[in-house]
Parts: structure tokens; sequence; C-alpha cells
């Protein structure tokens, strides 16, 4: 699968069964249809409908700089923002998957454990289990 960014071929990143696409070039991940909700449930985070279907109900976001193609079905993808602060991602159109620049699913998995119940100690997990799971540099 090629990265929606560089154009160049990523590679398979596999945690607990899941599998990512991973760009290691810029960083950026493709998560498949239900693959985020898998990974948030793999790093012990709430359950919140991460799903193209629901992302696709958020309004656009109109000044996005950048158009990305979908890796898989190769149409424009649709920008929305998610999380607060706001973080833009880029949704197939199609149901196919999500797409993470670098840097965006570890703002997302942060933002989503300090808000949850066990706080410090959730934050600590995700950043381990990102690690772990993408290569990153902690």
């Amino acid at each position: 699968m090629l990265c929606p960014v560089c154009r160049k071929v990523m590679v398979i990143v596999e945690h607990q069964r899941i599998e990512l696409d991973y760009c290691p070039r810029c960083g950026g991940v493709w998560f498949d249809a239900s693959e985020l909700e898998l990974f948030l449930q793999a790093a012990s985070l709430p359950e919140i409908d991460f799903s193209p279907e629901a992302l696709l109900r958020l309004p656009e976001v109109k000044e996005s700089p950048h158009v990305r193609k979908c890796p898989v079905c190769r149409r424009k993808m649709r920008d929305v923002a998610i999380g607060e602060p706001a973080i833009v991602i880029d949704v197939c159109k199609r149901g196919q998957g999500l797409w993470f620049d670098g840097g965006e699913v570890h703002q997302l998995f942060t933002q989503i454990a300090t808000k949850s119940p066990a706080g410090e100690n959730a934050s600590q997990r995700v950043l381990a289990f990102l690690g772990d799971t993408l290569k990153a540099k902690q």
C-alpha cells in the first residue's frame, strides 16, 4: 500500500493481531475501517465510535491545505476534525479507513487517555503502547 503523503510503500505493523499500515518516512498511519476501535480497546482506552461512517457525519474541514487520496480506493478523502484541541484527519468517503499524519495518533490517544478516569497512568500506558506498536521514540 502506498502512503497518501509520500507515495512510498508503507510497512505493516502488527500488534495484538491488529495490522496497521505505517509510513516510516512521514510517520503516518492508515487504519482500516474498524481498526481504530480495536486499537483503542487494545490500549485499554474508552471505546469511542471512530468508524468511517460516524466520522463522515462530522462537518468537513474546508480550509485544509492538502488533498489526499485513499490508499485503498485512490479517491479523494474527506478532512474532518476530531478531539479537543482539534486534530484534522482524512477519512475515505467510501468507508475504507482513516489516515493520521505523523504524530496525530499519539495526540488523539493522549487526549483520550488524559480524559479517562485513570488519568496519568493511562497516559503513560498509551505512550508505551504506541511506542511498542509503531516503534516510535518516547
